[in-house]
């Protein structure tokens, strides 16, 4: 859940990890497969098989991950299940039903979770961090800036107050500010235009 939440990986891209795509040195994780339905293949797309940054609280999580598995070769999954001796990786779903889900209603989270739902809550956090929109997108490895915003992100309750906040700050600004401030808005009507 960690790995998922801090990096946005694909359900399919996480579970198909080998410890040999954990870059520790170059603290990256490169992503060169998917798991879809018990079947390897290739990326989601081009753009998906970008290297991802990994910080370095992640690498030391993935450094003691790799210490407790008795999965620890190169060609082994990094979430390789010990129900057929490591080789394959956990299953997805299983892992979400079977610990996520129990301990998410033990908090009283009621809301629908999956495995998306870490990768939509990344793009959130890095918007309202002020990533800039390129970075968020190749971040989360789309090959369009459009799906990264229409799709992903979502703004945060605080972001919005403080946009609504500096709109309304223009139009009730202090009376001891004598400079006019004019106010251009475009509808389908046209521009309008008004000096406040």
């Amino acid at each position: 859940m960690l790995l998922a939440v801090t990096t946005g990986l694909r359900r399919s891209e996480l579970f198909a990890l080998k410890w040999k795509d954990v870059d520790f040195q170059g603290k990256q994780i490169c992503v060169t497969r998917s798991i879809v339905q018990n079947v390897i293949g290739v990326c989601k797309t081009e753009s998906s098989q970008k290297p991802v940054p990994a910080h370095d609280d992640l690498m030391k999580a993935l450094r003691e991950w790799r210490g407790q598995t008795p999965y620890q070769s190169s060609e082994s999954w990094v979430f390789a299940s010990p129900a057929n001796q490591g080789r394959r990786p956990y299953l997805a779903q299983q892992i979400m039903q079977r610990h996520i889900l129990p301990i998410a209603r033990k908090l009283g989270i009621a809301k629908r979770i999956g495995w998306h739902t870490f990768r939509h809550t990344y793009s959130t956090l890095l918007r309202s961090t002020g990533a800039e929109l390129k970075i968020m997108q190749e971040l989360l490895r789309h090959s369009t800036i459009r799906v990264t915003l229409d799709t992903y992100t979502q703004a945060v309750t605080t972001e919005k107050r403080n946009a609504q906040e500096a709109v309304v700050a223009l139009l009730f600004r202090e009376k001891t500010q004598d400079v006019p401030l004019r106010i251009t808005c475009v509808d389908s009507g046209g521009v309008c235009s008004a000096l406040v």
